[in-house]
């Protein structure tokens, strides 16, 4: 019989590529892991791993079982929830993931709700921008993921708003971007501004998936924008806008929590939007623990 534990020992050494960094992973020694994984090798009947000197990896079965152990742990996870969730929330865990902007706007609301609600109920909050927290909620590492996602500005990526198919997806908000530009700027005091105004400016970038929408939307316009800094902390982009290194912009969503410093916002155009969601997966929906964090995480984008 494959047991649970097994199968996320199987998960955490197929992430790791070792027992000794698995072992990290889970917090026990590597004996434990080699035993744990013995023992799975036996209930499957055929070998899981393939070791050669220092590195090792799956055969074809092992594969196919790390394939499946996802979808499994999500479904025993969603069924301990559930039966905790009968004694009316007096149980159960919610593990969130946000990004930084989420993080210090919609969720303290959120989180602070449900917890007077149902102190029973174990919450959790990690940041993660996504991709990597959509990866994280399909991994299992968590039960709801906020995250975001921008048009398709080039409508050159047909598989753009399949993202999240195979997720149950809570729309909470549309959030519009905003220029920054230092306060001594030539188009500090505008009323708005087109993007193309801009186009002989250092720019500041933001997270991965920010920098390739801002190319994306700057190249529409008829430049690319030269990029002299990254970073998604977005005090760091409010610092190195008001030292005068150059422009960018910004979600309303990260304005309500930083105060400028240096540096004016203007609305430009064309206007970018950007959608904000709670995702989680198909089973773990059903559970009513986070069916009432969704609630809660709806109520708070609206207010």
């Amino acid at each position: 019989m494959i047991e649970a534990r097994h199968l996320r020992v199987l998960r955490a050494v197929a992430a790791t590529g070792s027992f000794s960094a698995a072992a990290r992973e889970l917090g026990c020694t590597q004996p434990a892991v080699s035993q744990q994984m013995k023992a799975l090798e036996q209930s499957a009947r055929t070998p899981l791993l393939v070791r050669t000197g220092r590195e090792m990896r799956l055969t074809e079965a092992g594969e196919a079982l790390v394939r499946h152990a996802t979808g499994i742990l999500a479904g025993l996870t969603a069924a301990e929830e559930e039966i905790a969730a009968i004694a009316g929330l007096r149980a159960g865990r919610v593990r969130l993931v946000s990004f930084p902007s989420g993080s210090s706007t919609l969720v303290p609301t959120a989180l602070a709700e449900m917890r007077a609600a149902h102190p029973g109920t174990q919450i959790s909050l990690v940041e993660a921008e996504p991709p990597r927290s959509v990866e994280m909620l399909r991994e299992g590492d968590c039960e709801i993921a906020l995250a975001f996602r921008y048009p398709d500005v080039r409508g050159a990526d047909p598989a753009a708003g399949a993202e999240w198919d195979d997720l149950v997806v809570r729309p909470l908000l549309t959030d519009r971007l905003i220029g920054v530009v230092p306060e001594g700027h030539r188009l500090a005091g505008a009323e708005r501004i087109g993007i193309a105004e801009l186009e002989d400016e250092p720019w500041i970038a933001g997270c991965p998936r920010c920098r390739r929408h801002l190319v994306e939307v700057c190249e529409s316009a008829g430049f690319t924008p030269r990029i002299d800094f990254a970073t998604d902390d977005y005090p760091a982009v409010f610092g190195l806008v008001g030292a005068g290194l150059g422009v960018a912009v910004m979600p309303e969503l990260a304005l309500e929590s930083v105060r400028p410093k240096g540096a004016r916002t203007v609305p430009v155009e064309p206007v970018v939007q950007r959608e904000i969601v709670a995702l989680t997966l198909p089973d773990l929906a059903r559970v009513p623990a986070v069916g009432a964090m969704l609630d809660r995480l709806a109520a708070a984008a609206t207010r």
